[in-house]
């Protein structure tokens, strides 16, 4: 469908866990949000020819509902959540409650028209999924190992050393699964091996990137920096300069480009001149590494993108 159609009519539908509450023309209709609600929610849609869905990031509860509908040729798109509140409050609207949220919705979609949310190929959603599920194990070994440092007992000892071991294991056990899929897919594998090109990028860092990112390659500049949350923001008010700060992105991207940061300026020429020109400008380590990160983001954009562009010797 076109998003150039004046008579594109936007829908919101505000999603939770069990329910689902949709803003279609003027109207509220609570569905479930589950295979039944699903059925109805398209039934619904039905004599919209024009409807075009935007929804919310909620962590996961969405997705089922927006491959249904992106199955069906729906049009949808998932909007960032603190978007929608700031523009709820703009408007004066302090009240949340899920018809609310489904009307704001209808209301955010009609006045900003976002993009149509792309779906995923069922290679790219199997990689964010098994992403997502190694980023937990992390998250739960970083926990107990914590922890760990104050048992003294025998007991939580031999306990913690079990769990640690079993995490450990779960995780290899994801990072074969992950290179064992990428390696499938002659898409990702070729966009794998580019990113590994860069010194510093190694697997995960590139699958990390391939799961979590997967609009590399057709982004801008600018697009590819704010998107990886490494893009600064000026802080100006009248006659007085702020500091110029990073804000938002998507948080496992920025983490593997910091480790694959940390790793460049050691072994990449061109980077590590660049972060010891930002030093002996004064700009402090984070900030230096940052603009690293940011640089190291836009030539994994422009690799991915362009084909016949070679890294400098």
């Amino acid at each position: 469908m076109s998003q150039n159609n004046i008579n594109i009519l936007y829908v919101g539908l505000d999603v939770a866990k069990l329910s689902l509450q949709l803003h279609l023309a003027g109207h509220f209709h609570l569905l479930t949000n589950d295979a039944k609600g699903h059925a109805k929610l398209l039934k619904h849609l039905r004599g919209h020819a024009a409807a075009h869905v935007v929804c919310e990031a909620t962590g996961g509860y969405e997705q089922a509902v927006v491959r249904a509908l992106q199955t069906a040729g729906v049009p949808i798109s998932i909007v960032e959540a603190g978007r929608v509140r700031y523009f709820a409050r703009a408007q004066g609207q302090r009240a949340k409650t899920d018809p609310i949220d489904a009307a704001v919705l209808s209301e955010y979609g009609t006045l900003f028209k976002p993009v149509t949310t792309a779906p995923a190929s069922p290679e790219q959603q199997q990689l964010a999924e098994l992403a997502q599920r190694r980023r937990q194990l992390i998250h739960l070994l970083v926990s107990e190992r914590n922890h760990a440092e104050h048992y003294t007992d025998a007991f939580r000892v031999r306990q913690s050393r079990q769990l640690v071991k079993a995490l450990e294991k779960q995780i290899t056990q994801c990072d074969e699964t992950i290179t064992t899929l990428i390696a499938q897919d002659t898409e990702l594998a070729r966009k794998a091996e580019r990113l590994k090109a860069i010194p510093g990028v190694g697997p995960v860092v590139a699958a990390t990137m391939l799961a979590e990112m997967p609009e590399l390659g057709k982004l801008t500049t600018q697009t590819a920096a704010a998107l990886a949350g490494v893009a600064p923001y000026n802080r100006d008010s009248g006659g007085q300069t702020g500091v110029r700060r990073i804000s938002g992105g998507r948080a496992a991207v920025r983490c593997a480009l910091y480790m694959a940061t940390l790793s460049a300026v050691r072994h990449d020429r061109i980077l590590k001149e660049f972060y010891l020109h930002l030093r002996a400008a004064g700009k402090k380590p984070l900030v230096a590494m940052t603009a690293c990160m940011r640089k190291l983001v836009i030539l994994m954009n422009r690799l991915l993108k362009n084909p016949n562009f070679q890294l400098a010797s």
